[in-house]
């Protein structure tokens, strides 16, 4: 697989470590989403979902609708920005500070055919799902899907379009994703056929998150 977008989703409240802007955070001298933009640094468009503020060269940066309106709204927000023509998108949290080209190059490697995306798992078998890499034309029908059953409920919506065509939540003229405010990962992917796949590597696990500030220090004494 060679040609990939990247959507870094940098937007969340980061209520345990008191509101901060917890992607700024440094590891290892670096501000977690700036590491995180690195590991894709050959995707193409990189596109940063969060606060306005200072960016990478080449990134762009967008904000999901409403602000702090969680990461199906921001994923959304991202891929509104994706060309008709992109084939694959890496979804990322932005503080995953040990993520890495390798690690990313692995589940753009196991994204066969039969599946719409890849992500990984941990040694309790739970879904990284904000560390995996995605199929553009199921997550936008999904993300049609799940902006309809918010709208309509599930008995009145309508299948997305298969193609990832023109849609409510597929960023395209007319689209409105404030019904997708609030809602979990696990409903934007339920019914995708997801890869799932072991961190065999060495070193720290890619999908490792900061949702602390023990944490961080973890991942700082990781990169050492």
């Amino acid at each position: 697989m060679d040609a990939y977008a990247a959507v870094v989703l940098a937007g969340g409240a980061a209520r345990r470590m008191g509101g901060v802007d917890k992607p700024a955070r440094t590891v290892g001298g670096l501000p977690m989403r700036e590491r995180v933009l690195a590991a894709v640094a050959d995707a193409a468009p990189r596109i940063l979902v969060g606060p306005p503020g200072p960016v990478p060269a080449g990134v762009r940066l967008t904000r999901e609708d409403p602000p702090g309106g969680g990461p199906v709204a921001a994923a959304a927000a991202g891929l509104a920005l994706l060309g008709p023509g992109t084939p694959v998108v890496a979804l990322l949290a932005a503080d995953l500070p040990l993520l890495t080209r390798a690690a990313v190059g692995k589940l753009l490697d196991h994204l066969d055919a039969g599946h719409d995306g890849a992500c990984y798992v941990d040694a309790d078998g739970r879904r990284q799902t904000l560390c995996g890499v995605w199929r553009v034309a199921p997550l936008r029908a999904a993300l049609d899907r799940l902006a309809t059953e918010r709208t309509s409920g599930p008995d009145e919506a309508a299948p997305g379009p298969p193609d990832g065509g023109a849609g409510r939540a597929g960023g395209h003229p007319g689209s409105s994703v404030a019904s997708l405010a609030g809602a979990p990962i696990r409903a934007l992917l339920a019914g995708l056929r997801v890869r799932e796949v072991p961190w065999a590597g060495g070193g720290p696990p890619p999908w490792f998150d900061c949702d602390t500030d023990e944490d961080v220090r973890r991942a700082e004494e990781w990169t050492r």
